[in-house]
């Protein structure tokens, strides 16, 4: 789908003539890795956001407007058990959070951490034009990653909030409330 949308475009535009040359052009626009991901994109979804063990990276490029979210599941290990995402640009973004979901399932929080957006350009042979797609999926990840670190932070510190306890005796019909006001 997305090499044929690129040949029609690129080939109405070129002269008849020159057509037959334009084709080994064509072939170097995208890497094979780049169409694969973009074609068949990996782990495209959501994780419920509230869920404890749920880390969600939401960034975006205003230069390009793409806008990609990655989420991670997270087993009591500190091992990434499950990711996903939903991406917003071009093939170049989409193939970049789709890369990322494969690399870092299996991966500890530390490890995933550590992957650099040059390696995600290396292994989909981005172009420098699309330098700032492989970015996104490196802030995205480290972004989930955060995400999830405070909401376990939060857990294992709760503020305690405030209630009021309404009873009514049953004998006098009479109601009492009486204010728990929380910590700050």
């Amino acid at each position: 789908m997305f090499r044929a949308a690129l040949q029609k475009s690129f080939l109405s535009a070129a002269p008849r003539a020159s057509r037959s040359s334009a084709r080994p052009v064509l072939a170097r626009a995208y890497h094979e890795k780049v169409i694969s991901h973009y074609e068949r994109p990996r782990n495209v979804g959501s994780l419920p956001k509230n869920d404890a063990d749920v880390g969600t990276g939401l960034v975006g490029a205003p230069a390009c407007g793409d806008v990609m979210k990655l989420q991670i599941r997270v087993n009591e290990d500190g091992i990434i058990s499950d990711v996903k995402f939903k991406t917003f640009g071009c093939g170049s973004a989409i193939a970049s959070s789709s890369y990322m979901t494969e690399r870092v399932k299996g991966l500890s929080l530390e490890d995933a951490g550590k992957i650099k957006n040059t390696e995600i350009a290396k292994e989909l042979a981005l172009p420098p034009v699309k330098l700032h797609c492989s970015m996104l999926a490196e802030d995205a990840i480290r972004s989930a990653i955060r995400d999830y670190h405070s909401k376990r932070a939060k857990m294992a510190n709760p503020k305690k909030t405030g209630f009021i306890d309404v009873s009514q005796s049953t004998a006098t019909g009479q109601t009492v409330a009486t204010a728990h006001p929380g910590e700050a």
